[in-house]
């Protein structure tokens, strides 16, 4: 057998040994569900009221996407400009830092202010999440390319912009997949967090009308849906990763002999 098998044999039965330890204590410490539902009660509500959770989560996954694709397009922009300008980082990066220092949630009401209740504060609290690890990672990746690389080619007569467009953006390919991963949990939460304030739909809504009821395995049932719908974005953007910037990746056969 070899080492990528055993090592994801491993890893579900880690995964499936984590979910049966918390099934055993609540059993034998008797957890209220009130408390810590026991994930034989959260799987027995979420197959039980999928059908009307499942526009909700197309709700979710549409406003995430959306707000994600923005923060990546505006992400990539913003990191752009800072890493190859010096002007450009010493003005934007402080005000980006500052920016993200601030509790979205304390966001959120602005954007219903400024856009009424719905769809549109979700997105742009998704974006406000997510775009920030694209920024850094896109200017680090830009800004460590190395200086003797862009000398060679000045002195071939490449421009600023062939530098930039074959050399920059392909150096950045690593760090801006890595991002990608960070960000879109981030849109995630963003999402979530504006539909628990300023929405009639979605997952965070259902939450947040399950737990003012007192439901909590629909509550736990939403979180696992979140997980979830996280966890099959981030082997996507690794699959992508892996066909884009594989030759950043370490080996596994290295990795298993060392």
């Amino acid at each position: 057998m070899s080492y990528e098998i055993r090592r994801r044999i491993w890893a579900v039965l880690l995964i499936l040994g984590f979910f049966l330890t918390w099934e055993a204590l609540c059993i034998a410490l008797n957890v209220s569900d009130l408390v810590l539902p026991r994930p034989s009660q959260v799987m027995a509500t979420l197959v039980a009221r999928f059908p009307v959770l499942w526009p909700h989560i197309v709700q979710t996954v549409y406003t995430t996407m959306i707000g994600f694709a923005l923060g990546v397009a505006v992400g990539v922009a913003i990191g752009a400009c800072i890493g190859v300008s010096r002007t450009a980082y010493d003005t934007v990066y402080p005000l980006l830092i500052g920016f993200s220092s601030i509790p979205k949630v304390a966001v959120v009401p602005i954007f219903v202010l400024w856009f009424g209740a719905g769809t549109v504060p979700a997105v742009l609290t998704a974006l406000a999440m997510c775009f920030f690890p694209i920024v850094v990672n896109i200017a680090t990746g830009l800004a460590t390319t190395e200086p003797e690389l862009e000398d060679v080619l000045k002195a071939l007569g490449a421009s600023k912009l062939d530098i930039l467009w074959n050399v920059g953006l392909p150096r950045t390919m690593p760090f801006f997949f890595a991002s990608l991963k960070i960000a879109v949990t981030f849109a995630f939460v963003g999402t979530v967090l504006a539909e628990t304030v300023a929405s009639n739909r979605g997952i965070g809504n259902v939450m947040m009308s399950a737990s003012s009821n007192f439901d909590v395995p629909l509550v736990f049932a939403g979180l696992f849906i979140l997980a979830t719908l996280g966890v099959l974005l981030y082997v996507l953007f690794s699959l992508v990763e892996h066909r884009v910037a594989g030759w950043a990746t370490r080996r596994t056969d290295v990795a298993a002999t060392a």
